[in-house]
């Protein structure tokens, strides 16, 4: 077990360095002007970070007023006799009705839930365990499909919506199953 554990830990510390030498190999035998590519790759990046600064600021926007009217706890109260059926504690829905909406905003749930009923509780893990196994599904649709101009988005949402429950499920059961 030792030996595979030394093993691990070398392959992290060489990991990073091979890629970005292999990529620089690469590009000197395609005779690659790397460094020009490189900046160009950049400025790119920072124009479709200006893109998405829009559609980002909506969305938090939409999320602070969700949260701060109590439309979320308001929400929660009415779920609750559902998921009281399927083990998961009233206090776990905020970070449930949060985890699709924002990433930041599930963190807020997430440390605000742990500080009230700690790490080790059945709450504070379950949480913990959706932030983990859920996405940002209406963040993405918002801000990445906005910025590229993607109105009809088809499939994602239904998929999106059906990975999020999956992932709800799948922690409510197995935080329930292993500290329950």
């Amino acid at each position: 077990m030792q030996a595979v554990i030394n093993i691990i830990q070398t392959l992290s510390v060489v990991a990073i360095p091979s890629l970005i030498l292999s990529i620089v190999i690469y590009g000197a035998v395609k005779k690659v002007k790397i460094y020009e590519v490189f900046v160009e790759g950049a400025k790119e990046g920072f124009n479709v970070g200006v893109r998405i600064i829009p559609y980002l600021v909506a969305m938090l926007v939409a999320i602070g007023i969700f949260r701060a009217s109590g439309a979320m706890d308001f929400l929660a109260l009415i779920i609750s006799p559902i998921t009281n059926l399927i083990g998961m504690p009233a206090e776990a829905l905020p970070m449930a009705i949060m985890r699709p909406l924002s990433g930041s905003g599930a963190l807020g749930v997430m440390s605000e839930t742990i500080n009230t009923h700690g790490a080790d509780s059945l709450i504070g893990r379950m949480v913990s365990v959706m932030m983990g196994s859920g996405e940002t599904t209406f963040y993405v649709l918002a801000v990445y499909f906005g910025s590229v101009s993607v109105y009809r988005t088809r499939h994602a949402v239904p998929a999106g919506i059906i990975a999020d429950m999956v992932g709800l499920l799948m922690s409510v059961w197995l935080v329930n199953l292993i500290f329950g």
